[in-house]
């Protein structure tokens, strides 16, 4: 496979004589955390298959994230279903989640109703996209009976979302950008380790669809920013420094590259032109309150993806005080999946 590959290409060549078969089931659940990334991925060396310029390294959120519940239909189209609302045939959300489906189907084969559950803002700046194909995929693969490993689903979901091959586990993800230009090496690895006293606490600040997407934020940032030529030593650097300082726990260490990556990922945004800030007067008050609070002596840390929110980084004991200074912080029960037990209900192959 050389330049030109397509998304159908890589289902057709993962799935094989499974690609297009009918249901095996009578429904197909999953659910799929959504993911904070300490390393960030900003930049694609391949649109067309989401195909990274730099490897990435995440923490998945606990119970934030999507349910996606599958059903056959006897229908012409899908029916979509977010959060009770029934999505509009015209709108964005629901052509954008069919031309996915599509891709695992003949034209004219199975129509499915999708019922997504989410309990994170879509849109935010908050991976709703990470959990959301994941847990998409997820639920096919159990309606279909494909029976993939993690590292194929990982690759599909990757093709709905590039963080979405991060959301396929519960922990630590690095997602390997690879050097493949099919693609076939850039996908999700789970990181055999267990950070019981990692807190992460999910800021809101605003809950608001932001006005430009990752998708159109990143392509301006690459294409435009002087900054970014800096950027993939930055997250090498920081890859290396991340993972020592999880195999290690040493928290200070982790909370200070996952903020300076943060930083360094808004400032090539900055530096794009036009530029672009995804910050509002909630999101500088909260990081300058971090600042202060670690000057007089707290250990706290904090990142931001593409969007307002922040997500604050601290330590289990610490938890009482955080909350007293954000007194609306959410903190986040983190869960590990066991690096080589099965991944979810379906029974996946993990090997």
């Amino acid at each position: 496979m050389g330049c030109c590959v397509k998304k159908i290409d890589i289902v057709r060549r993962i799935l094989g004589e499974r690609w297009g078969s009918v249901p095996q089931s009578l429904d197909g659940k999953a659910f799929a955390p959504t993911n904070i990334a300490l390393c960030k991925y900003w930049g694609k060396r391949n649109q067309e298959l989401n195909l990274p310029v730099t490897s990435s390294l995440s923490i998945s959120l606990g119970k934030k994230g999507a349910s996606v519940a599958l059903k056959p239909i006897a229908d012409t189209q899908d029916a979509v279903v977010l959060n009770g609302n029934a999505m509009n045939q015209e709108s964005a959300f629901y052509k954008r989640l069919v031309h996915f489906l599509d891709l695992f189907r003949h034209a004219n084969t199975t129509r499915l109703a999708v019922d997504i559950q989410s309990n994170i803002p879509v849109a935010a700046g908050l991976a709703s996209s990470a959990c959301g194909f994941a847990s998409l995929v997820l639920a096919l693969n159990e309606l279909f009976a494909w029976r993939l490993t993690t590292a194929d689903l990982s690759i599909l979901a990757r093709l709905g979302s590039g963080s979405a091959s991060r959301s396929i586990w519960q922990g630590f993800v690095e997602w390997q950008a690879g050097e493949r230009r099919d693609g076939m090496d850039s996908h999700g690895v789970l990181l055999d380790e267990i950070w019981p006293d990692l807190c992460i606490g999910l800021l809101i600040v605003s809950d608001n669809e932001k006005s430009i997407s990752s998708r159109e934020a990143m392509q301006r940032t690459v294409a435009t920013s002087a900054l970014y030529s800096a950027w993939p030593q930055k997250v090498a650097d920081d890859l290396i420094t991340l993972k020592q300082a999880i195999a290690h726990h040493d928290f200070e260490l982790l909370g200070q590259a996952a903020e300076s990556n943060a930083m360094t990922m808004h400032a090539t945004m900055l530096s794009a032109w036009p530029a672009v800030s995804y910050a509002i007067p909630e999101t500088v008050l909260a990081m300058q309150n971090v600042w202060r609070l670690r000057q007089q002596g707290l250990p706290l840390y904090f990142t931001q993806d593409a969007g307002p929110n922040i997500k604050l980084l601290f330590e289990k004991k610490n938890t009482d005080f955080v909350k007293s200074h954000f007194p609306h912080v959410e903190i986040i029960e983190l869960l590990f999946t066991e690096p080589r037990a099965s991944a979810s209900v379906t029974g996946l192959d993990v090997s």
